[in-house]
């Protein structure tokens, strides 16, 4: 494949040389329905520039044909693949490009879908980072903004949606039609868009004061029938009137669809007035409310980026965190402000601050403000630290300069930059002016240094069961080693809470600073000792924190006192925390789910246990009492089920648990019963994707038939259908099976981006590890060429999903390490790969710890 990089430095000579006007892009799709190879594609680009100056214009696409700069024919034999090269450049340029682009599948540039249902062809665009190349001719990089117009020919009764409000189509016979965008404001390429096809469509509007906003959701016409278009535009309406008034700045656009599409590599894409979304948040059957939650959060994620990221756009790639840093902050408190989810920040500490701390502490654990000098930094850097450990990062700014200082900042810096491009510094410069605080060291502090610290009280008791003493003391991060030795300045609460005939009850709450590495708390000298003293209590900083003896015991002993969902969820991830620090040993986890689990109910926190648990069981257990251990959880599992409300979400959540875990003779049988729906719990319904849950369980234990699975795929012959056949096929614990699904993923290039994903879900089963043996050299030498030759999306998926985690023993470390003492790999794999072998370390630390 084409070498496709682009390095920060290049970028930043190409925008001294050069400034975008604007581009009108002229695409015909009509081959859309019946290839999927090529469509035209023609460019014309206005931009100034150096006199007699040299660069180049980004493409990717098999053939150039033809390219005229200020009336002069280029030779495009000069095209790499990817540049074509600009020579003698006036000081106004106009350039035609004349391309045939390549129709992708997976879920780049301009992806092509055909619906299994009825044949419908779907397209549409994605184009962070630098994949707008791939649709037309551009200089595909933030700081160079121009408007763009798009003029589209596509069969006539396709829906065409794009950035600017769709026109009205003209006939041009044959089945076709022409529509011609009006041009955008000054945006970047990556949020360009283009989205076709026979899509459904339901349209509202908001009428906000500054303006009435036509509104549209959009889903393929097979899942038309799930769409709960109502429920999505209430909540973006609570987005809009929420945000407009927060911001102080209307929102930019002329209009604002949401479009869910097919075989999406990510939650979604905030393409300016034309967001792309996970059609998997079109629930085709019954799902608890975690998920709507979910979705909410997304729709309100990339409404926010119509501001921060979309009106006001980094420079470089560098500011990437701040950009989806922002993102995933504002959603959280929206979504606790504006909508029914007030819990939200609890689903932010236990699900989303758990991926950052996890990827905070692996060997590749970087600054937030990260130094990305390509592409290929950039693409492997869309991670925990840069959303979740960023949100949590800016939560506590937040905390630190306060809220109302902190949105009059953003209201300036909304104002003086617009459509244009900033770099972190523009944001603190209006921080600071707002707060009258000096951000440098926090900064330095915050943004500069990698890992994560480690807050911990120590108590003295007095005789009288006072407080002789607390302080707070913070240890720098410890893992990875080697880490910068930083203590970072927090501002916490501390909780105190007590029993109480109502509970455990907080009755007392302060904020303070902690600063360096001990923080005498003095307003607790001569308070009497309570049942629970908790850290960080509203989840303010991002740190792990412990608790001293007297509390944990209280939190174990008390669980089903503690009601609140906050303290809960900050309980569970210091237990958590313990445990993969290999401080608590797995049976002692188990212990506490046993005696914690069973009054969970806030559905984000037993979401994110049930998840943990069966992972942890298969990583982080002493191999000799695994099974022991599967039998416990499955027990567990299986008892709260029995014991949840009927129709409830939390029996939803333990039927898939027990599920997911079932293993015996006597649960095989239970999962054959539901299947055929004869002996269903009451109130449980097996819809169409609980059943393929429960056959893929099935054909993992070997207690199904392949066959099966056509059949299967005959009752659910869709996309959704087609990928869990896929995952139900690898799932297979025969070594045919797992031979297909490596051959078909890996040595193969022909399998979509979502078939893909499902392929490696199935593969990589804990049940089937002894069978993963035999691929080990195979994964390990097939890294080099599957990263060059295939797209970055897809070589990520296939490193990271093929490593083999499951075999937690020293020869996969040494396997690897001998892989990365090679000339040959990728820093973008390398990475990948290294991560899978921090995990293993992980693991064997943790397995060590329970064998103790």
């Amino acid at each position: 494949m084409t070498a496709t990089n682009i390095t920060r430095a290049e970028a930043a000579e190409r925008s001294t040389l050069v400034a975008v006007q604007g581009y009108d892009v002229v695409l015909d799709l009509a081959s859309a329905t019946t290839s999927a190879g090529t469509f035209t594609s023609s460019t014309t680009v206005r931009f100034t520039a150096t006199p007699g100056a040299s660069t180049w214009i980004d493409i990717i696409a098999p053939t150039v044909r033809r390219a005229v700069l200020n009336g002069v024919d280029l030779d495009v034999a000069a095209f790499t693949g990817t540049r074509l090269p600009l020579t003698g450049l006036a000081a106004d340029n106009l350039l035609v490009v004349d391309a045939d682009c390549a129709y992708m599948r997976t879920g780049e540039g301009l992806h092509r879908f055909v619906d299994p249902v009825d044949g419908g062809v779907y397209l549409y665009s994605q184009f962070e980072v630098a994949d707008a190349r791939r649709m037309y001719a551009c200089f595909d990089q933030p700081d160079l903004k121009g408007t763009f117009s798009l003029t589209v020919t596509a069969p006539s009764e396709w829906q065409v949606v794009s950035n600017s409000p769709t026109p009205l189509p003209v006939d041009v016979g044959g089945g076709l039609a022409r529509w011609a965008f009006g041009a955008t404001p000054r945006i970047s390429p990556y949020i360009t868009a283009l989205v076709a096809g026979p899509y459904h469509v339901v349209r509202d509007e908001y009428v906000g004061p500054h303006g009435t906003y036509p509104l549209g959701v959009f889903c393929r016409a097979s899942l038309a029938e799930h769409l709960d278009a109502d429920v999505v535009l209430l909540e973006t309406k609570q987005g809009f009137e929420f945000f407009e008034s927060q911001f102080q700045t209307p929102y930019p656009f002329e209009k604002y669809d949401q479009l869910f599409v097919p075989e999406f590599n990510a939650g979604a894409m905030e393409n300016a007035g034309c967001v792309t979304i996970l059609e998997d948040y079109v629930f085709r059957s019954r799902v608890t409310d975690y998920y709507f939650e979910q979705r909410a959060n997304t729709i309100l994620h990339e409404l926010a980026h119509m501001w921060f990221g979309d009106l006001v756009t980094m420079t470089w790639w560098d500011d990437l965190w701040l950009n989806e840093s922002f993102a995933e902050w504002a959603a959280h408190w929206a979504n606790v402000n504006a909508t029914r989810y007030r819990d939200a920040w609890t689903t932010f500490l236990i699900q989303r601050k758990g991926w950052a701390y996890r990827q905070a502490q692996l060997s590749s654990t970087h600054p937030i403000a990260a130094d990305m000098v390509d592409l290929e930094a950039v693409e492997v850097n869309f991670d925990g630290i840069t959303y979740a450990q960023g949100a949590a990062s800016l939560r506590q700014l937040v905390a630190w300069v306060g809220e109302k200082e902190f949105l009059e900042g953003l209201t300036s810096y909304f104002t003086k930059h617009a459509w244009g491009n900033t770099r972190l510094a523009d944001l603190l410069t209006e921080l600071e002016a707002s707060s009258g605080r000096d951000l440098s060291g926090w900064t330095t502090a915050w943004l500069e240094t990698a890992g994560v610290n480690l807050l911990r009280p120590e108590v003295v008791v007095a005789e009288d069961g006072t407080y002789a003493s607390v302080a707070v003391l913070q240890e720098p991060p410890s893992s990875p080693p080697g880490l910068h030795p930083v203590l970072r300045p927090h501002r916490i609460a501390v909780g105190l809470y007590e029993r109480t005939p109502d509970g455990l009850q907080r009755l007392k709450r302060l904020e303070i600073d902690v600063v360096g590495e001990r923080t005498e708390v003095e307003e607790l000298r001569g308070v009497a000792q309570p049942d629970l003293l908790l850290l960080n209590d509203d989840d303010l900083t991002f740190a792990k924190i412990r608790l001293d003896d007297h509390s944990l015991r209280t939190a174990v002993e008390s669980f089903d006192q503690l009601r609140e969902p906050m303290p809960r969820a900050l309980v569970w991830a210091a237990a958590w925390d313990m445990l993969r620090d290999a401080e608590m040993p797995m049976r002692d986890w188990l212990a506490l789910l046993e005696s914690g689990l069973p009054t969970e109910r806030d559905m984000s926190i037993t979401h994110t246990l049930l998840s943990q648990t069966k992972a942890a069981i298969e990583q982080f257990s002493e191999p000799s009492r695994r099974e022991q251990y599967r039998d416990r959880w499955a027990a567990l599992t299986l008892r709260l089920l029995d014991e949840s409300a009927d129709g409830s979400d939390l029996q939803l959540a333990y039927a898939r648990a027990f599920a997911a875990t079932a293993r015996t003779a006597e649960h095989i049988a239970l999962l054959r019963g539901w299947l055929s729906e004869g002996s269903a719990p009451s109130g449980l319904a097996i819809d169409t994707d609980l059943r393929w849950t429960l056959l893929q369980r099935l054909l993992a234990l070997g207690a199904a038939d392949p066959a099966e699975i056509d059949a299967e795929l005959t009752r659910d012959n869709t996309a959704s259908g087609h990928r869990q056949a896929a995952t139900a096929r690898a799932l297979v614990p025969t070594m045919a099976a797992k031979e297909e699904a490596f051959r078909a993923a890996v040595e193969s290039d022909e399998l979509p981006n979502a078939l893909l994903t499902a392929t490696v879900m199935g593969f990589a089963s804990a049940d089937a590890r002894e069978l993963h043996r035999a691929f080990l050299d195979r994964y390990f030498d097939a890294i080099p060429t599957v990263w060059a030759d295939r797209t970055n999306e897809t070589a990520q998926t296939i490193v990271m999903g093929f490593y083999p985690a499951q075999i937690v023993e020293q020869e996969t470390l040494d396997l690897t390490d001998r892989f990365l003492a090679r000339d040959d790999v990728p820093a973008g794999a390398r990475r990948l790969v290294r991560e899978g072998r921090d995990g293993i370390e992980r693991s064997l630390r943790c397995q060590a710890r329970d064998a103790s």
